[in-house]
């Protein structure tokens, strides 16, 4: 286990050494001014965290994980990370996502490729659509398919009386199986419906833009706002 890789060196502090055990949880940070490794121990399970690590030394080379020896790529999954390695190593910092998708969609020798985006994007995914047109096969779904009403299975709607047609990410990945699509874009679905349309797709999918009407479909932004981080999610400065 994980947990059972850490020495606690003389040089820590005690304040370095955080345990939780009423709440369940025992947290452990190695280094001096900054944690060079996290794990959290809850319940008796040892969990990664890398997101809490300060210094990322796998960049480098470091090996924290048990995984190591399980990891191959052969196959269609070496051929996607030589696409992707060449796509970073020429481009990077020149080209936007939707050319990077251009650039990988032909690098993997795909032709037909499926959009399943939301209604509120009709303009986007038209302009999407022509474009991606311009080099492949395209097939696009709105969410509304099916024109079904959210009263077929009792599901809360955004107007308070008559037919509102239910979002339908099935639906849509369904649509795109009968094509044979060999790449998804998902342009703008709920949360959930992108889940839901991930799981039920033939072929493997990628996103293009996340829903987030308030911050301009810029899910980030509310972590690159003092105001959001303080008043909505309660974070220290």
């Amino acid at each position: 286990m994980l947990c059972d890789r850490i020495e606690i060196k003389s040089h820590v502090e005690p304040a370095q050494v955080k345990l939780g055990l009423g709440s369940g949880y025992a947290q452990v940070s190695l280094g001096l001014g900054s944690s060079e490794n996290v794990y959290t121990k809850i319940n008796g399970d040892c969990q990664m965290q890398c997101a809490l690590c300060e210094q990322k030394k796998c960049s480098n080379g470091k090996d924290c994980s048990t995984i190591k020896a399980d990891v191959e790529y052969t196959g269609r999954n070496l051929e996607s990370m030589k696409i992707s390695a060449h796509i970073e190593s020429r481009y990077y910092m020149e080209k936007t996502r939707l050319e990077e998708l251009i650039l990988y969609a032909r690098g993997m020798g795909y032709e037909k490729l499926g959009i399943a985006f939301c209604i509120g994007l009709e303009k986007e995914a038209k302009i999407i659509h022509e474009i991606l047109a311009q080099d492949f096969n395209v097939f696009s779904v709105c969410c509304k398919v099916c024109g079904i009403d959210k009263d077929s299975y009792g599901l809360e709607k955004l107007h308070n009386s008559g037919f509102e047609a239910v979002c339908n990410p099935v639906g849509q990945a369904l649509v795109l199986n009968n094509e044979k699509t060999e790449l998804n874009i998902i342009l703008g679905l709920c949360i959930g419906h992108d889940i839901l349309f991930t799981s039920h797709s033939q072929a493997p999918v990628t996103t293009l833009a996340v829903k987030d009407r308030v911050l301009a479909h810029n899910p980030l932004g509310a972590i690159y706002s003092n105001y959001y981080l303080k008043h909505r999610f309660n974070t220290k400065d």
